[in-house]
C-alpha cells in the first residue's frame, strides 16, 4: 500500500523550532513528528511513501534515507513549485498513488492521535466507496467545518462550515484513504481537497466517515504542540505505561513524565504532570518542571522552573530562573541566572540576561 503525508514548507508556525530543524524532524515525545508517523504505517503494511513538500532540505533527504533502510520502504519526496492546496499534490504524486489498484492513505504532517491505520484500511475496504474521512468528535462544533452523515450510515451527505444550529460534532482529522479512482477528479493546480473535491465525492455517495477514538490533535504551533504532548503522554499512560517513569521515583509528581534513558536528574526535583526530557538532558538539583517539553543536549540548572515551554535543542536554563506562558526557546538560547521569562519566542543562538515579562518574539 501507499500514503502521501501533506508536509508543505518552512513551518513558519512552529517557528523558532523550525528555524534549526525540518518541522517533520521537530522531536515530539522524543521521536521526530514524521517517525511516529511512519512507524504506524508500516505497520498497517504501506511500503510505498510519498512526501509532498514545497522545497526539499537536505537534512531531511538524509534522516529519511535512514529510514527507508530501517523499515525496507521507499519515501519519495514529490516537489511543489507552486503551493498546490491539499488536492493539489495528489495530482502530482499519480505515478506512484495509482500505480496499481491498492488504496492509499493522506494525513496531514501536523496531526497526531493514535493512528488507527490498520482499522481504518479494513472500514475502507469493506464499503467499497471511493474515500473515507477520519473524524474526531467535538466539544464545540460552531468553530469547525462540521461532517453531517446519511440517516443511519457512515456515509457523508455534506459539509456545513462553522455550523449557527446544531447539526453534528464530528469534524475532518485529516487523515483519509482513497481508492485510486478519487486521481481522476484531480488536477494537478491549487485545489482544495475539503472544498472543492470532497463535496463531489458526497455528492456522488463516494464519501464515508471512520470515528477516530482517543485523541487528536494539529500539533502545528507551539500551544498545540504542548496540548498534544499532554494528550499523547496521557495516551501512553494507558497503552505502554512501562515507557513512562515510574510514580515510584523520587522526582515524579503528578505522572506522564517520559526521560530518554541519557537523561541525568538531580535531587529534589518535582517533575510532572506532562513534561518530556531528551537525550543527554541534564537537570540540576531542586527543578520544577511542568507541562513542558525539554529537547536533545537541555541544560536545566539548579532550582529552575520551566512551565508551560518548550525547550529547544543545546539551550539552557540558569539557576532560579523561570519560563512560563508558552515560551519556547530556539536552538542554542541561553537563559542566564534569575531570569524570569514569560510567552517569550526566542531566536537561536541567543542569551536572556534580562526579564521578558510580556508575550513576544525575542530576536
Amino acid at each position: 500500500m501507499k500514503a502521501l503525508i501533506l508536509v508543505g514548507g518552512f513551518g513558519t508556525r512552529l517557528r523558532p523550532l523550525t528555524l534549526s530543524v525540518p518541522k517533520p524532524l521537530v522531536d515530539f515525545a522524543n521521536k521526530p513528528i514524521i517517525l511516529h508517523q511512519i512507524e504506524a504505517l508500516v505497520k498497517a503494511g504501506v511500503s510505498d511513501i510519498v512526501l509532498a513538500v514545497n522545497y526539499k532540505p537536505e537534512v531531511m533527504v538524509a534522516v529519511l534515507k535512514k529510514y527507508e533502510e530501517k523499515f525496507g520502504i521507499t519515501i519519495t519526496f514529490s516537489v511543489e513549485e507552486e503551493p498546490l492546496g491539499t488536492a493539489g499534490p495528489l495530482a502530482l504524486a499519480r505515478n506512484i498513488l495509482g500505480k496499481d489498484d491498492s488504496p492509499f492513505f493522506v494525513l496531514n504532517a501536523d496531526v497526531t492521535c493514535e493512528y488507527p491505520f490498520e482499522s481504518m484500511r479494513d472500514f475502507h475496504l469493506a464499503h467499497g466507496n471511493e474515500g473515507t474521512i477520519l473524524a474526531t468528535k467535538v466539544e464545540e462544533p460552531s468553530k469547525y467545518g462540521v461532517i453531517v452523515m446519511r440517516q443511519g450510515s457512515t456515509q457523508i451527505d455534506r459539509f456545513v462550515e462553522k455550523p449557527v444550529e446544531f447539526v453534528g460534532n464530528r469534524i475532518n482529522a485529516g487523515i483519509y484513504m482513497f481508492s485510486p479512482s478519487i486521481l481522476d477528479r484531480i488536477e494537478p493546480r491549487p485545489t482544495s481537497i475539503e472544498k472543492e473535491i470532497f463535496p463531489q465525492m458526497a455528492g456522488d455517495r463516494q464519501l464515508h466517515t471512520f470515528d477516530l477514538e482517543g485523541f487528536w490533535m494539529d500539533i502545528g504551533q507551539p500551544k498545540d504542540f504542548l496540548t498534544g504532548t499532554c494528550l499523547y503522554l496521557s495516551s501512553l499512560a494507558k497503552r505502554s505505561p512501562e515507557q513512562l517513569a515510574p510514580a515510584t521515583e523520587d522526582f515524579v509528581c503528578g505522572g506522564n513524565v517520559l526521560v530518554h534513558p541519557t537523561a541525568r536528574i538531580g535531587q529534589g526535583c518535582k517533575i510532572g504532570p506532562n513534561v518530556t526530557i531528551g537525550p543527554n538532558v541534564v537537570v540540576g538539583n531542586g527543578v520544577c518542571l511542568q507541562r513542558c517539553v525539554l529537547m536533545e543536549d537541555v541544560h536545566i540548572k539548579d532550582y529552575a522552573w520551566v512551565k508551560n515551554s518548550i525547550v529547544g535543542w543545546h539551550s539552557s536554563v540558569g539557576r532560579w530562573s523561570r519560563l512560563d506562558g508558552v515560551t519556547v526557546l530556539g536552538d542554542d538560547v541561553h537563559v542566564l541566572d534569575e531570569v524570569y521569562v514569560n510567552g517569550a519566542s526566542v531566536l537561536p543562538h541567543k542569551s536572556i540576561s534580562s526579564n521578558v515579562c510580556e508575550p513576544g518574539i525575542v530576536m
